[in-house]
């Protein structure tokens, strides 16, 4: 069972790493990533960064957003995400928020750093809680009604709760 797993897993991962050097070939980023539910691939992404203008477009993401919309849900427990590199913080964020059940990559992050995709800036950045050594100024401003949006959502008897 473990060899059958492992197997499986090392096909996901070909999957994903081959969905990267296809897209590279097509003129996008070096990113595939499959999410995979009992065995099966659900959805496939590659990165969309430069295709799309949208830097929240990276291989993960699109997977993860063509998971739900192909299972119907915004909860993809029960399933892998499964990249041909090592998640940056936001696509690792994306997977917590998805409610992934694991994550599996094939290349590091050092070997993206090698090829120019430095994430490991921004790896150190969150780990630095003093935000004044960021780039960009993050503060919270103080306005009145501030927590009205959480009222109303606490109030909602409709809401559908994430």
């Amino acid at each position: 069972m473990v060899d059958a797993v492992a197997s499986a897993e090392q096909a996901w991962l070909a999957e994903a790493v081959e969905l990267a050097r296809r897209n590279v070939a097509a003129g996008g980023g070096p990113f595939g990533a499959v999410v995979v539910r009992a065995g099966e691939v659900v959805a496939t992404g590659t990165n969309r960064v430069t295709a799309e203008l949208d830097p929240t477009a990276h291989a993960e993401v699109t997977a993860i957003r063509g998971a739900c919309r192909a299972l119907g849900t915004f909860q993809l427990s029960g399933c892998v995400l499964v990249s041909s590199c090592e998640p940056c913080p936001m696509c690792l964020a994306a997977a917590l928020w998805a409610r992934l059940d694991r994550v599996l990559y094939a290349a590091d992050r050092d070997d993206a750093a090698a090829a120019g995709f430095d994430d490991r800036a921004f790896y150190e950045l969150f780990d630095d809680p003093d935000r004044e050594h960021w780039p960009m100024q993050v503060r919270r401003l103080d306005v009145p009604e501030r927590t009205s949006p959480f009222e109303a959502w606490r109030n909602n008897p409709n809401r559908v709760d994430y």
